[in-house]
């Protein structure tokens, strides 16, 4: 499928998410995650049984404290309270602290052909960077990335769902016709744009983080969803 034949490529918009689709991402946390399990040490549940209680209070405080390093950090101090039989001293604290910000740490790394797929893109659509999470980390992950200008705007919000692509749209002015999400999250990028009447572009990544898994809902027409494999066939069909 070519996206526009015989309109203008500029009618097309294109909202790009960026961790996970842009650089990576959820990897640094799950190591992080392995290195806290590994140091809990659990004579009583199992690896994968402390990881579900890791993702149920991840999950309650998405809720308190939304995503990003504070929220992680919160999550594993949290799971530490709920599985461990020694009480947690300031020392504990710090340590578990310390696997959340290893990964504050890490240089922003670029997926393969990235660049050159943006700068492609870029001379022939509006591009839109649309990610959420925590403003400040989001934003200094923008900066360090060296991708920013080959955005139009920048939106960093709290959450992705319905009302966040309605709200995007409106204030943008865009045509729902021509505006595609571009991204690795069912949950987050692909099921609420296409619920929101927009086109979408699922590039799975092969560590996406397990609270963005959902099965990929099917487009309702006038709606359209592409897959590709990896985020440099966008130039194939964009």
């Amino acid at each position: 499928m070519m996206v526009g034949e015989g309109n203008s490529v500029r009618e097309q918009t294109l909202l790009i998410d960026a961790d996970d689709t842009l650089w990576e991402n959820n990897i640094y946390f799950e190591r992080a995650i392995a290195g806290f399990i590994s140091f809990l040490n659990h004579h009583e549940y199992s690896p994968e049984q402390v990881r579900e209680v890791l993702n149920q209070v991840e999950r309650e405080c998405i809720v308190s404290h939304g995503y990003g390093l504070h929220s992680f950090a919160h999550a594993l101090t949290q799971t530490f309270e709920r599985l461990a039989v020694e009480p947690l001293t300031p020392a504990l604290h710090e340590t578990i602290s310390g696997f959340a910000h290893t990964i504050a740490d890490h240089p922003v790394e670029i997926l393969p052909q990235v660049p050159e797929t943006l700068e492609y893109l870029s001379g022939r659509h509006h591009l839109i960077l649309l990610t959420k999470g925590a403003l400040e980390e989001q934003s200094g992950k923008v900066e360090r990335s060296g991708l920013k200008d080959y955005f139009a705007e920048i939106e960093i919000v709290p959450e992705k769902d319905v009302t966040t692509y309605s709200t995007v749209v409106s204030k943008h002015g865009l045509s729902a016709e021509s505006t595609w999400m571009v991204g690795n999250s069912p949950k987050s990028d692909i099921n609420p744009a296409l619920a929101a009447g927009l086109n979408a572009v699922f590039v799975p990544h092969g560590a996406t983080w397990i609270l963005e898994h959902e099965e990929v809902m099917p487009a309702q027409p006038p709606s359209r969803l592409l897959v590709v494999e990896r985020f440099s066939e966008l130039q194939q069909h964009f």
